[in-house]
């Protein structure tokens, strides 16, 4: 729904909301990696639906054929433009399991080859189309991230655990953002992503050291979950009420959360130069054991 634009230089003339947080970037928010350029994508299957239509029956079934691979490679580009974002933002991270990029440029050579053997029966001529499709797709999209970055010296079983974690606590942050949108406030709406890019900071802070996992946990399962069960119940209530007792609860709620993730960040981060410093002082007595003398300056 498109919403009144309203402030201080307005004809009304009326001051902005005082409690509009700060007009800055979040270093942690998110935006879709996939947006219009993928929404193309399935545009050309539905063409290809409808100019097969009427041409007898070896000719539907290769366009609907093609039409389907299409579809098939828009919808793992998508997921592939996820996986991959998610891997950028990430300064420990896996490569994707599954590389649906690649597979998505796959998808598409054979539904264009499908496409130009309907149009020109031959081999070669298919062949070529459905090369230059890929081709073009990989060098559109390019391709899955193919090494892991980050892990080495780490615990795969630690790894596995942060992950698993750390999806599970994105998953609560969706949902709050989805919540979030349900009270068509956008004043609501930036300060839920500005909580979620705090959160953010703890994420990754967990990633570089999988020993925090522990001393996280709960920020990571409990907070979050009651922070995305809270942002659910504030918001069917100020979509009907507009009570703005309750929004002025949610938004102390998020400050206190936002105050919590914080300082933990900050601990655990003061924790890890704490253990790097006796780890270096530990070296340091070995090494002057064995008769090796450093510079202390």
């Amino acid at each position: 729904m498109a919403q009144r634009y309203g402030g201080k230089y307005s004809p009304d003339g009326k001051p902005p909301a005082q409690d509009t947080p700060p007009q800055h970037s979040y270093r942690n928010a998110q935006v879709d990696p996939a947006g219009v350029r993928v929404n193309v994508m399935f545009v050309p299957p539905a063409i290809l639906t409808l100019l097969s239509l009427n041409d007898g029956a070896t000719g539907l079934a290769l366009g609907l054929i093609g039409a389907g691979l299409w579809t098939g490679g828009a919808f793992l580009l998508r997921e592939g433009l996820k996986a991959e974002a998610a891997y950028a933002a990430r300064k420990v991270a896996r490569k994707p399991a599954l590389p649906r990029k690649i597979l998505a440029a796959l998808l598409t050579g054979g539904g264009a080859a499908l496409a130009a053997w309907k149009a020109e029966p031959g081999i070669l001529i298919a062949a070529i189309y459905g090369a230059a499709a890929a081709g073009l797709h990989i060098t559109a999209f390019g391709i899955d991230p193919l090494q892991d970055k980050g892990v080495e010296g780490v615990d795969d079983f630690q790894q596995s655990r942060v992950a698993r974690a750390v999806d599970e606590a994105e998953e609560n942050l969706a949902a709050m953002k989805d919540a979030a949108l349900r009270a068509r406030d956008r004043t609501v709406e930036a300060r839920v992503e500005q909580f979620q890019s705090v959160a953010r900071e703890l994420f990754r802070t967990v990633e570089e050291d999988p020993r925090d996992l522990t001393a996280a946990r709960k920020y990571l399962t409990v907070y979050l979950q009651g922070a995305r069960d809270a942002t659910v119940k504030f918001a069917d209530i100020y979509a009907r009420s507009q009570d703005a007792q309750a929004r002025a609860d949610y938004m102390v709620l998020l400050d206190d959360l936002e105050q919590n993730f914080a300082a933990r960040t900050r601990k655990m981060l003061v924790e890890d130069r704490t253990d790097l410093a006796i780890e270096i002082d530990v070296l340091r007595d070995r090494l002057q054991r064995e008769g090796v003398h450093l510079d202390q300056n």
